[in-house]
């Protein structure tokens, strides 16, 4: 059974907290362009009100979800339960960067672990809130979280990955990622 919520209550923000991973979608405006999910984990997932989230960006093979949010903003963010209870949370809203160059980056970046080759911070404001039954999600076993990232991140380095960053700066449909 789907229901609605005004925001992220009491028994919302533990179910979202406790989960290893959640998934990104967002698309770019008009019918052309490909639409975007990504997954994430790490730890990069905070509720910062009943209405708005924030996730901490980092390095990855593409710069889709940075590219469509400064273009239009709709994502979406999905939550499965592996483990436990069914359940599926989505989180609808408008998303926003907070780069490293922004005046509120420190402030934003505070909120979150440490963690190498962070790009930036996307916060959203929800305008929905939806869960659902989860039923034909599979029970998964979290082990632990993958290190080749972070190996990755130590092999290039802090200059390395800025050159990485900025080689791979546009979207796979030609849209802009980070502002330089």
């Amino acid at each position: 059974m789907a229901n609605d919520y005004d925001g992220i209550d009491h028994k919302l923000a533990p179910f979202l907290r406790a989960q290893h991973v959640f998934f990104v979608a967002t698309a770019p405006s008009g019918p052309g362009g490909h639409v975007n999910l990504s997954p994430k984990g790490h730890d990069t997932f905070r509720i910062v009100d009943t209405r708005t989230v924030a996730y901490l960006d980092l390095t990855g093979s593409g710069v889709e979800t940075i590219a469509h949010l400064r273009e239009n903003g709709r994502i979406t963010i999905m939550f499965c339960a592996f483990e436990g209870p069914p359940r599926i949370v989505r989180l609808y809203g408008r998303g926003r960067l907070v780069e490293p160059m922004s005046p509120m980056f420190a402030e934003w970046r505070r909120r979150f672990g440490d963690h190498d080759g962070v790009r930036s911070v996307i916060v959203v404001e929800l305008d929905r809130i939806a869960d659902s039954c989860g039923y034909g999600v599979p029970i998964l076993q979290y082990e632990g979280e993958r290190p080749q990232m972070q190996a990755w991140l130590d092999r290039k380095g802090p200059e390395g990955v800025r050159e990485y960053q900025a080689e791979h700066d546009i979207s796979i449909d030609g849209l802009p990622g980070l502002a330089r």
